[in-house]
């Protein structure tokens, strides 16, 4: 493996332990400062606007991204004390599936970030789909990347944004627009331009990578119309993804991992054996199983990916995706002035009376993996006179656990069933939570001591390029449990829960077609 230029003491040539990960997420940006042994020295956060313009549309200002990352970044150094010239390597993890296309010649986007849980594409997709069943294609996207034809992934936002934005297919076509999500747009701008790269498992988040072939298809790009040189060369996710231009930090820092937010979350957790699962609770939900060097096709809408691909191979994932867990308690708490701080669920779970009767369903962009119902939309069942805010805020803290036992029921239907979960991202502080998840999955749910697993991944990608770790192995010990959840709820309970919670999401269904 290449290994990067490492700081060196003068005398005792001690390469620097110290890593930086940027952690590019759906509504903040943060950086995180680890230790080579995993220990957090500083960070930094600031978040950015949202934009709405339709209903169902969502969209970012890239420059919002790109200035609140750097932000984060000098503030992550600060707070750890330390300057660029200590720090080994920079990994990089992201939202997904989010779209950026710019001007190679400028720099400038042509049009905002269109984020994954955009869904002004599902119709287009829909007719795209019943006319490759027609053709007697039906299964191409799926058998070629894993997924299903779905607005969620970036193809159709490229194809949206070359369709409406006036110049910009002309531009495309003639090789001066450049696409990426947003780990490439970052790269592009931290290289001052000098790169065009992506990871394998972003790329598998497009819908235009074959992930058998491992390589960009050129049926799905003739399909979505799409420029090949739009595209950026995928990299490994532990790689040479070039060196940060000196003026943003002072010194030069090379960028040695990059993985899309959920998949490094699975290789922060240590996930590296077949059949570990991590589920991660940050704007979404998503749960991932390690299925090795074998590529599974499930039967029940969930998704094969790239996990990470390392010194050329590729480990693979089954997918299920929710679209709404943190987000549903930032709607809470920023439209409805529920609570000031998503801290307080906690203990507002723990005055509510009637939660159990009360079933909150999310879909406020559409339902995601196993029912992808775009146009399925949010509503709370059960509401009494007696119904309090803080049955409502339960309801809603619940929802995540129920619909990460619809992800559970499918992977067991695919023959994977987890034996027990490790839980991250910012709802795993909650034990209410974890709580609810092991009860309503009859599962043990582990929650590790550092739950940043996802800026963790990030960071542990670019120590295995820089040389700080030898082997996953390696990265496997740091592992430490903080907690494990018992199921402690009995049968009846939670069959109840789940007659009560398939009936709820039926009836947000856009056909009405029940469970």
């Amino acid at each position: 493996m290449v290994t990067c230029a490492l700081e060196m003491e003068t005398n005792n040539k001690i390469m620097s332990h110290f890593l930086l990960a940027i952690d590019q997420g759906t509504t903040s940006s943060r950086a995180i400062v680890f230790s080579r042994d995993g220990k957090r020295l500083g960070i930094g956060q600031q978040e950015y606007t949202q934009h709405f313009p339709q209903e169902g549309w969502v969209e970012h200002e890239p420059d919002d991204i790109w200035q609140t990352t750097i932000f984060s970044c000098h503030q992550a150094l600060a707070s750890a004390g330390l300057t660029a010239e200590q720090i080994a390597g920079i990994g990089i993890t992201n939202q997904r599936e989010t779209t950026v296309l710019w001007d190679r010649r400028t720099g400038q986007p042509v049009y905002r970030a269109i984020v994954w849980q955009d869904r002004r594409t599902a119709a287009w997709c829909q007719q795209l789909q019943q006319q490759l069943i027609l053709q007697g294609r039906g299964m191409l996207i799926s058998s070629r990347t894993g997924l299903l034809l779905d607005s969620y992934f970036s193809a159709s936002k490229i194809r949206w944004i070359l369709d409406n934005v006036p110049g910009a297919a002309r531009d495309a076509e003639a090789g001066h627009l450049a696409f990426g999500t947003i780990d490439s747009y970052l790269l592009w701008k931290l290289t001052g331009g000098k790169h065009h790269y992506t990871d394998a498992s972003n790329a598998s988040r497009t819908m235009l990578f074959n992930i058998h072939t491992q390589s960009w298809d050129p049926e799905l790009l003739n399909l979505f119309g799409i420029p090949e040189s739009l595209l950026p060369v995928v990299l490994d996710s532990a790689a040479d993804f070039g060196k940060t231009d000196s003026s943003i930090f002072g010194s030069p820092i090379q960028i040695g991992g990059v993985a899309g937010d959920q998949q490094a979350a699975a290789f922060g957790q240590a996930c590296f054996k077949p059949g570990m699962t991590k589920s991660t609770y940050g704007t979404g939900c998503f749960m991932l199983v390690n299925t090795g060097s074998q590529i599974i096709e499930s039967s029940h809408n969930l998704l094969s990916t790239v996990a990470w691909r390392l010194n050329g191979q590729s480990t693979y994932a089954l997918e299920g995706s929710i679209f709404m867990a943190g987000a549903t308690m930032q709607w809470l708490r920023d439209k409805l002035n529920f609570f000031s701080s998503s801290h307080e669920t906690e203990a507002m779970a723990a005055r509510a009376k009637y939660a159990d009767s009360i079933m909150f369903v999310p879909a406020f962009t559409g339902l995601g993996a196993p029912w992808w119902d775009a146009d399925a939309r949010g509503a709370i069942f059960g509401l009494t006179r007696d119904t309090s805010v803080e049955d409502i805020v339960t309801a809603a803290l619940l929802s995540v656990c129920h619909q990460t036992r619809d992800l559970v029921e499918a992977m067991t239907s695919d023959g994977l069933k987890p034996v027990r979960i490790r839980a991250d991202g910012g709802m795993a502080a909650n034990n209410f939570v974890m709580q609810g998840l092991a009860d309503l999955l009859n599962t043990p749910v582990d929650r590790p001591q550092l739950t940043e697993t996802t800026a963790f991944g990030a960071a542990c990608l670019a120590g295995l390029h820089c040389g700080l770790y030898d082997s996953i192995d390696e990265i496997a010990n740091l592992w430490q449990l903080d907690r494990t959840f018992e199921p402690a709820a009995d049968d009846t309970w939670r069959q109840q829960q789940k007659i009560r919670w398939l009936d709820a999401v039926s009836r947000t269904r856009s056909d009405r077609s029940g469970t």
